[in-house]
């Protein structure tokens, strides 16, 4: 089954539409590669696709375990290399999580673990470097 349908609009814009849902994301190129930077560009998804991926699983594995990740906010800095080819080389991914009920010590290393495998960090070429950030506000 397929996906998703992406059509190029010209002007280094596309639009893409998740076939399930029907729900779009379009994209720009970003303003150093030839683009106006009006929308997320490709190597942006690609880097909020980790921090998307993280909070995900957790959730995932929070519903499980009966805490609550409402609120919780995940800033993603994206990394680009300097020479040629141009490609993403660093992926930084900030949690500032806000937990109900407070989670133990062991509790939070336990959802870190989960972030850090979770499919798109196993699917990102090695190369990439991908920093992630645990912020436990309470």
């Amino acid at each position: 089954m397929k996906t998703s349908k992406i059509t190029y609009n010209g002007g280094l814009n596309t639009e893409m539409t998740h076939l399930k849902s029907g729900k779009t994301v379009v994209t720009d190129a970003p303003t150093d590669n030839n683009g106006k930077g009006e929308a997320f560009s490709p190597t942006d998804l690609a880097a909020t696709s980790l921090g998307a991926c993280a909070i995900t699983v957790i959730g995932i594995a929070a519903q499980n375990a009966g805490h609550e990740f409402n609120g919780t906010e995940v800033q993603i800095t994206k990394i680009m290399t300097s020479e040629a080819p141009r490609k993403i080389a660093k992926i930084i991914a900030e949690f500032d999580f806000t937990c109900e009920p407070p989670l133990s010590d062991s509790d939070k290393k336990r959802y870190e673990r989960v972030a850090l495998t979770c499919p798109v960090s196993l699917s990102l070429h090695p190369d990439i470097e991908q920093e992630m950030i645990f912020n436990w506000l309470n």
